[in-house]
């Protein structure tokens, strides 16, 4: 089982374990791309037919609330993944600038299922 392990707030991991929280978002960022995205050989995100990221495919994600030692954790099935661009008010791709001129503005969008383990 290949597992993504993400830092999380309290209140959001709350939430997921009560089933009102059914997707968890993260930016792609050049610190972060390699977690979330399939990299070629050169290091530049695959993209698909239609131009968009193609994600690391995981089947769960355990979830750490914070950094303390005996903090809670779970691991939450994960139902599918997709990356998202950010978009402008006219629906123009939005780039984020301190990344490079041709780093657009992205999410990974992870759908949530059943807990797996508490």
């Amino acid at each position: 089982m290949k597992v993504l392990k993400l830092i999380i707030k309290q209140k959001y991991f709350d939430q997921i374990m009560a089933g009102t929280k059914k997707q968890e978002f993260r930016d792609i960022k050049p610190s972060t791309e390699k977690k979330y995205i399939r990299i070629d050989k050169d290091g530049y995100a695959l993209n698909d037919k239609n131009g968009n990221n193609i994600p690391i495919k995981y089947d769960a994600i355990r979830f750490y609330v914070g950094y303390a030692k005996n903090r809670a954790t779970a691991l939450i099935e994960v139902k599918g993944t997709h990356s998202e661009t950010y978009v402008d008010e006219n629906g123009k791709p939005v780039m984020w600038p301190q990344y490079g001129p041709d780093y657009w503005a992205e999410r990974m969008v992870y759908d949530l299922g059943k807990v797996i383990k508490e």
